[in-house]
């Protein structure tokens, strides 16, 4: 589904030549959701844009479907760490946007765009402008909007984050039931080794910058997963705390090599 070939990203800056990301090698298949890990710099955000086509990479391919990526597609959907709805605009309209642009026909989906709604809790707030609502119903509207022209592939970069800890666990929660339901490819940036647990098929661990696969984590717990009662806390655990050793370790100096794992069968799929 999602290809992503020796891809390499750098910036200039007043200050020079910044690297974000050296040598990434990953496949995602199809229907798989994929957690992207790693320290604040190590370039997660950077790998979601150049996945989405909204920037280029340097050096390298990115492919979805065998099909480089080289500017935004209809049937990639992009969710940020803010809502970013248009305030003079109501929840369903701004569910109806991505329509709008796209110039698909409104009355088609407007019907789809309520049971989203439904769906996401939010039935009864239609008419209702973003100012008048949570941040955590802002997020669940901003989520609807990116499923309204059922993409195949999903990017989130962070879409909890700016919400309390309760909220960020039951928005989780409906992503993991939306994501079951749908069977969207899904590949999710997150600081929480939880959240990249409870949601995950598999976790991508990166290297501080420039960011490298340092290793990628199976997630086998069944689903539905929680943290709840009844949730299976002993193997949440034991994930979570290997992540966090990942995350812990000394990085070797750049260009030694640590995305290369003994067995490369764990780099890619």
């Amino acid at each position: 589904m999602i290809r992503i070939s020796e891809v390499s990203r750098t910036f200039d800056g007043r200050a020079g030549r910044v690297e974000a990301l050296r040598g990434i090698n990953l496949d995602v298949a199809e229907g798989e959701f994929v957690a992207v890990l790693g320290r604040s710099g190590c370039g997660k955000s950077t790998l979601l844009r150049l996945i989405s086509g909204l920037i280029p990479v340097t050096s390298g391919e990115v492919t979805v479907d065998g099909r480089p990526v080289t500017g935004p597609r209809r049937d990639i959907a992009m969710l940020f760490q803010r809502p970013a709805l248009l305030p003079w605009r109501t929840v369903l309209d701004n569910v109806l946007l991505p329509v709008e642009v796209f110039g698909w026909k409104r009355a088609a989906h407007r019907d789809r765009a309520r049971a989203l709604l439904d769906v996401a809790g939010l039935s009864g707030f239609e008419k209702r402008l973003p100012h008048e609502l949570s941040g955590g119903m802002q997020q669940r509207v901003s989520l609807c909007r990116s499923l309204i022209g059922d993409p195949r592939v999903m990017l989130m970069d962070e879409p909890f984050s700016a919400l309390d800890a309760l909220t960020r666990e039951e928005l989780a929660g409906e992503l993991q039931r939306v994501h079951m339901r749908s069977g969207a490819t899904v590949v999710f940036v997150t600081h929480s080794i939880d959240e990249a647990v409870l949601l995950a098929d598999r976790v991508v661990v990166l290297s501080p910058r420039p960011g490298r696969v340092r290793k990628v984590v199976e997630v086998t717990i069944p689903r539905p997963r929680t943290l709840g009662r009844n949730a299976h806390l002993t193997e949440v655990a034991q994930v979570s705390a290997d992540l966090h050793e990942l995350l812990m370790e000394r990085d070797q100096p750049a260009g030694a090599g640590t995305e290369t794992m003994s067995e490369p069968s764990e780099v890619t799929r």
